[in-house]
């Protein structure tokens, strides 16, 4: 199997990596700080994707951050900020539409394939019981609406596609590393084994949805 991971340096990007490696597929991994894919940057994302030759049976895009320029999620209106706000849409909305718009053209039209974009729970509007996070959370949002979107277009042209969202849960890497407390986490590594164990039971059925770690539906 041939794989694209977007965001191969971060925590969970890079344990993506290690495990589709170790089981024999061929990866691609691109990132930021690895090869200069900004994925803010629509420019770097044409130039980063455009290079790429052949088509990728997986695509995932694993970017994303929680504290952006040191401004962590709000606890409440007062704290809203539009500024921070236009980062966090930028960082975990736009960037991952802008490599999901590129990636279109590397996912075969004949046989089944996986677009995937890393989510959380905190974007589900049906799920969201504590409030706070205004910002991670509405970004969130929004990458599940334009995942949710995309499927419905690419169903027209890429019939065996599952074009989903994935919650990987709490992931004990850097982004979350302040926010862990006495929440239930896993390494890295064991939230890579899980994710690949949710993409490998995706098939065109599943696409438009948006699934947890353990391959339950979350709501929208």
């Amino acid at each position: 199997m041939r794989v694209l991971v977007i965001g191969a340096s971060g925590g969970i990007g890079a344990a993506l990596v290690r495990v589709a490696e170790a089981r024999g597929d061929a990866v691609v991994g691109l990132s930021r700080s690895g090869d200069g894919l900004d994925v803010t940057d629509e420019a770097c994302v044409r130039a980063g994707l455009g290079a790429l030759d052949g088509v990728f049976d997986v695509v995932i895009a694993a970017t994303g951050g929680l504290d952006i320029a040191a401004q962590g999620p709000e606890k409440s209106l007062r704290a809203l900020e539009p500024a921070a706000m236009a980062a966090q849409f930028a960082l975990n909305a736009i960037g991952p539409a802008m490599v999901l718009k590129h990636a279109a053209r590397l996912l075969p039209r004949d046989r089944r394939a996986v677009f995937a974009g890393l989510s959380a729970r905190v974007g589900s509007i049906g799920d969201n019981r504590a409030g706070g996070w205004y910002s991670y959370r509405a970004a969130k949002a929004a990458l599940n609406q334009i995942v949710r979107t995309g499927a419905v277009e690419l169903a027209r042209s890429h019939p065996l596609l599952a074009c989903v969202v994935l919650h990987p849960g709490t992931v004990q890497t850097p982004l979350s590393a302040n926010y862990l407390r006495r929440h239930p986490s896993v390494t890295a590594d064991q939230a890579a084994e899980n994710l690949w164990a949710v993409i490998n039971g995706l098939s065109s059925r599943d696409t438009g949805r948006f699934f947890d770690w353990a391959g339950k539906e979350v709501p929208w």
